[in-house]
């Protein structure tokens, strides 16, 4: 059974280990490390400075065999009503599997049960056709917004599409 638990730093050489390429790397985070390969110590670093910001919620998703996935949850405004989702990722050895949704739908119960947010975003990557799926399977919409996000990646502009999900 798939359970969501707080990350831990011992988590972190198991979820590197999944990123098996640089574009996997950049659909996973943008830009927000700056080289390839990242280790478990950058993500850890990383995870460091954001927690001294509070309302981050760093997320590792667990089954009777042991680490399966990864997100982080924090919020976006100060009356703490609105929630990211970040960092989603699944073992590389069970993506296709229901693994992505499961962990949503736990990640999606704790917001809005746990950390009472009344709006979930996230952003993904045009070209990231399978969690886009995975996403909308969940029941995210896209999101209205001024302006579209692109970052540039490869010498490419990837579009980054904004979805949301509000609690019923």
């Amino acid at each position: 059974m798939l359970q969501l638990r707080p990350y831990r730093s011992a988590d972190a050489e198991t979820i590197v280990s999944w990123i098996g390429d640089e574009v996997s790397l950049r659909k996973w985070c943008a830009d927000r490390y700056d080289h390839y390969p990242i280790t478990a110590q950058d993500m850890n670093r990383n995870y460091e400075a954001c927690k001294d910001a509070g309302g981050f919620y760093p997320m590792t998703a667990i089954d009777e065999n042991g680490v399966v996935g990864h997100l982080i949850l924090r919020y976006t405004d100060e009356q703490k009503t609105v929630i990211r989702f970040g960092f989603i990722i699944v073992d590389k050895n069970k993506r296709g599997m229901g693994y992505g949704k499961q962990i949503l739908q736990e990640a999606i119960k704790y917001a809005f049960d746990t950390l009472k947010a009344q709006k979930i975003t996230l952003g993904v990557f045009e070209n990231n056709d399978a969690a886009y799926h995975c996403y909308r399977s969940v029941g995210f919409h896209t999101a209205e917004t001024k302006d579209t996000e692109y970052y540039h990646i490869f010498d490419e502009d990837w579009k980054c599409l904004e979805l949301e999900l509000t609690k019923q």
